[in-house]
């Protein structure tokens, strides 16, 4: 069939239905919104160690050190960096920012002095979280500029930092933030640079929580996760692809969040098998290394029900050779452009007969599509019907409350209720054909 010119307004919608969304409430609040129910049940496993924490510990653990951030002068609106690998003590830091109505400004312990100080100054971060090994990359630049240093780990602390162990065990009676607006930003994680310096990204209590529903709330959610899975946290959570998709996601719905320091094969297989992984997010680089490893086949990686993919698209030729290795699974390729845009398209479970970058998007996301030049452009209508425009080249544009597109520069040195944006928004990536 031909193309044809589609008027502006047209909009392409999800064949799901759109779900009510509670979206007015603290992060924490709506995470541990069946707390009572999932209790007892494992939340976060440390695979380096194999201790368990249970959802009651985790909320215990997060109020806690809520409290110890009170006790050092950290409030609403207030950043904090945390600068650490996958640990329970980044979940348990990231969630205590949430019960503070502070901000916590995500980043990789392996930049370089000069990336990390360019972020916790352009943050304006009072207070780091790190690894007694990454001390001396921000000693003297803390010491400057009197922001507080906290190491995890077992240990004294160097000398000037103080302890998260010592923090988290803060009376957790103290206050959490006297006021609450479901937009104050409760997550600062910094662009990649993409098309320029990375910048911060400031991710509010309501676009989070409305990205989390959209991924696994409602009768028939884009992933279907429930309590008995076990997520695989390997990818980064300093990444917004894993701390949403697989942290957030996973304690929405009261599943195991198994956590890996680092990416190794070897290490990886076994702790699939040991505690049997069902959900494996990964990223392509990651499936590459799994497709070429002689040890795959020597663990038992039945349990893998589904695989997401993300952050890069996966090509026909590796997705059917990683799916040759796991029969029992189904693959699900998500796509979030940059973090501006807590949202994605998705290829889901039921559908097979998608290859490589043939996507189909998220329950209550409005989407356009337009040309370079602002208009509609001509598209091939038989694309309309799988959600998918196709043979033409143009930018993706979408609508609701689960995106930001603030970026907070060097100058801003407080968060705290940026006010929303109503416009359409379009990923700053480069276009894709499709």
């Amino acid at each position: 069939m031909g193309s044809i010119a589609l008027p502006e307004e047209t909009i392409f919608r999800s064949k799901l239905p759109d779900i009510e969304i509670t979206n007015d409430i603290p992060l924490h609040t709506y995470c541990f919104e069946r707390l009572a129910e999932f209790a007892g049940r494992p939340c976060v496993i440390d695979g380096a160690t194999g201790t368990v924490l249970t959802y009651a510990e985790v909320d215990a653990a997060a109020r806690g050190f809520a409290a110890g951030l009170f006790s050092v002068g950290i409030g609403r609106g207030d950043v904090f960096m945390i600068l650490l690998r996958n640990s329970p003590e980044f979940v348990i830091a990231f969630l205590a920012a949430s019960y503070r109505g502070a901000v916590a400004t995500t980043a990789n312990p392996f930049y370089t002095s000069g990336e990390i100080h360019k972020q916790a100054a352009g943050s304006g971060a009072r207070l780091i979280i790190t690894e007694s090994c990454y001390v001396d990359k921000i000693r003297e630049f803390a010491r400057e500029r009197d922001i507080t240093i906290v190491t995890v780990g077992d240990g004294p602390a160097p000398d000037g930092c103080r302890l998260f162990a010592d923090l988290m065990g803060t009376d957790a009676s103290a206050p959490s933030a006297a006021e609450f607006d479901p937009d104050d930003v409760v997550a600062l994680p910094y662009s990649s640079g993409t098309t320029g310096l990375p910048k911060g990204v400031m991710l509010t209590h309501r676009s989070l929580i409305t990205s989390v529903a959209q991924q696994v709330d409602g009768d028939n959610p884009n992933l279907y996760l429930h309590q008995d899975d076990v997520l695989l946290c390997v990818l980064p959570l300093f990444h917004i692809y894993s701390l949403n998709s697989v942290l957030l996601c996973g304690l929405r719905v009261g599943a195991a969040i198994l956590i890996m320091r680092r990416f190794e094969v070897g290490p990886l297989l076994q702790l699939v098998q040991r505690h049997r992984v069902t959900i494996a997010p990964l990223v392509p680089p990651i499936v590459l290394e799994f497709v070429k490893s002689p040890l795959v086949n020597g663990y038992d990686l039945s349990s893998i029900r589904m695989v997401m993919s993300g952050a890069a698209p996966m090509g026909k030729e590796l997705e059917d050779n990683f799916m040759a290795k796991l029969p029992n699974a189904q693959l699900g390729q998500v796509r979030r452009p940059q973090p501006h845009h807590c949202f994605g398209l998705v290829s889901l479970l039921d559908c097979r007969y998608r290859r490589g970058n043939d996507e189909a998007f998220y329950d209550a996301l409005p989407l356009r599509v337009r040309d370079d030049g602002g208009g509609a452009g001509a598209f091939d209508v038989s694309g309309i019907r799988k959600g998918a425009v196709r043979r033409e080249v143009g930018r993706v544009r979408h609508r609701g409350e689960e995106r930001r597109d603030e970026d907070r520069g060097p100058r801003d040195r407080r968060v705290v209720r940026p006010q929303p944006a109503r416009r359409d928004l379009h990923p700053r990536s480069p276009n894709h054909e499709r």
